[in-house]
């Protein structure tokens, strides 16, 4: 099992060491290493947090969603946590730098008794803009407001971390004056086997020491000192895959070791292989999943306006949205049948299309964002496996962020991507850990500001229609309005008494309706950063 990371880790370094400039003497490198090694015990940044939650059932979904996964869904909670960082952006005049984190959490509560959390644990070696990176970090979600947006569908900041190495440009490479590229690419393992295991009831399948597979790669065109709209667009992709399947077919199979050596974890990348369950009937192997990223900005003096756009897709299915069907010799379709009366357009109505606007500085709104978001088409309602009766396949019915080995794309209960669709902890303690609302449309609104140079607030609404899964439909659709409040206060003096460094957070919250419940919540945190 630990071969093919070995593999990949020395593949990685090896990469990483190719961006050094040739004929570099030892003892220059030498020098290099030693500098960077002293430069990171400067500006450690230490961080402490206290927190308590106080909610009639279920934690409002804003005041638990894109938090990285540390919030309790269910019952009252406090959460202690502490953590020592040190960021490369210190020694930005530094060719090789180091960063590293270390954060650790306690939370107790009704729900979840005491539990102890590594958040994150990780170490950044960076040499110009080439970083190589291992552990749990906590990263934001591109092309997004991660304070306002609702979330990215695919690489999102709801979840906890997933510890992965990985390669990455983290800042735009410029190559040319009008043109410049980011990205990543890694290997990880998925962390909540043992959660899956103690939250599915008997014969639910689920997976443990499932490895996992990220990349990105974005483009910007643009030079807003020439000329005001800068286009941006890109391509993430994820892959769950290896491991052990237990109940893969419930109690008729009770568990399947996954394949996992070097040729997976190749295939992993362009989405290649079978599942051992897929017969004749093969597809990607593991879990995969991925988004489109476009996005579209006005520079004006002082404020700017952006328009975006957000496209999820499982497998191969609607991969290329342009592309609806083809039917020839390998007899397949990807949407509803030809001639269908609902199929034309599902190749571009789900997605996340948004627009973001930031003001002139004042005291009242600094940023707006609106976004619907609607999965409700999934390629169409039909999936049709070819059979010598009918030779033709219809790729429908995606079924979003669900998978039939895999406990889909979710970890320690959490969706990794957008909480619109409604993380598995909301389902209770019904045996589940499926994402049951997965078709829906929503409006989503957000704003904040800095009313007093000390205080900055944000304020999130949501309006979700859900209609349930094409395979368990709502008898009738569900609704959920989803509201919160947030404001931060961070005086440096009061009075005689520096409080620098310290801040004061309260947030309220609520939902109504029948697709979550209704739910309401307080919290009140106590930072310090030193």
């Amino acid at each position: 099992m630990r071969t093919p990371i070995l593999c990949i880790c020395a593949g990685l370094a090896l990469l990483l060491s190719a961006f050094m400039p040739q004929g570099v003497q030892a003892q220059e490198q030498a020098a290099d290493t030693l500098n960077a090694f002293q430069a990171s015990l400067r500006h450690i940044e230490g961080r402490a947090e206290v927190q308590g939650v106080v909610n009639n059932g279920f934690t409002p979904l804003w005041m638990a969603a894109n938090r990285y996964g540390l919030s309790c869904v269910e019952g009252n909670y406090g959460l202690l946590r502490g953590g020592v960082f040190h960021d490369t952006r210190h020694d930005v005049d530094r060719r090789w730098r180091i960063g590293y984190g270390l954060d650790i959490a306690f939370t107790i509560g009704r729900k979840d008794h005491f539990k102890f959390y590594i958040q994150q644990a990780y170490a950044d070696f960076e040499y110009k803009k080439v970083r190589l990176s291992v552990g749990s970090k906590e990263r934001p979600a591109q092309l997004k407001n991660n304070e306002l947006s609702s979330g990215a569908q695919t690489l999102g900041i709801n979840a906890r971390p997933i510890p992965e190495v990985r390669i990455e440009l983290p800042e735009y490479l410029r190559l040319w004056s009008w043109g410049a590229v980011k990205g990543h690419f890694g290997y990880g393992m998925m962390t909540d086997g043992r959660f899956q295991r103690s939250h599915v009831a008997p014969g639910v399948h689920y997976a443990r020491h499932a490895f996992y597979h990220s990349k990105a790669a974005y483009v910007r065109l643009g030079n807003e000192a020439r000329f005001p709209l800068t286009f941006e667009g890109g391509l993430e992709m994820a892959c769950e895959f290896g491991g052990t399947i237990y109940n893969p077919l419930g109690s008729t199979l009770p568990e399947i070791k996954m394949p996992s050596g070097i040729k997976e974890f190749f295939k992993a990348i362009y989405g290649g292989g079978s599942d051992a369950t897929d017969g004749v009937y093969s597809n990607a192997g593991g879990n995969t999943v991925g988004s489109w990223l476009l996005s579209l900005k006005y520079h004006g003096k002082g404020w700017d306006v952006r328009a975006y756009y957000d496209r999820f897709f499982e497998d191969h299915s609607q991969m290329f949205p342009l592309i609806a069907s083809r039917l020839d010799d390998g007899k397949y379709a990807s949407g509803p049948l030809p001639g269908s009366s609902t199929g034309k357009g599902y190749g571009y109505r789900d997605g996340l299309w948004g627009i973001e606007v930031t003001l002139p500085r004042n005291p009242a709104v600094t940023s707006l964002v609106y976004e619907h978001v609607s999965n409700a088409g999934q390629s169409g309602p039909i999936y049709h496996d070819h059979t010598a009766a009918l030779p033709d396949q219809v790729s429908a019915a995606d079924n979003f962020y669900n998978h039939n080995l895999y406990q889909g794309w979710q970890h320690w209960g959490q969706a990794i991507g957008n909480p619109l669709f409604l993380s598995p902890l909301y389902n209770g303690d019904s045996g589940s850990l499926e994402f049951t609302a997965n078709r829906f449309r929503a409006n989503h609104f957000g704003l904040s500001g800095d009313p007093l140079p000390t205080l900055h607030y944000r304020a999130l609404l949501s309006y979700i229609t859900s209609w349930g899964t094409y395979n368990m439909p709502f008898d009738a659709p569900r609704h959920a309005a989803s509201f919160l409040l947030e404001a931060r206060w961070s005086p440096e003096k009061l009075g005689r008494l520096c409080t620098k460094g310290w801040s004061l957070q309260g947030a309220f919250a609520f939902d109504r309706g029948s697709l979550t419940g209704n739910n309401t919540g307080f919290q009140l945190s106590l930072r310090k950063k030193f």
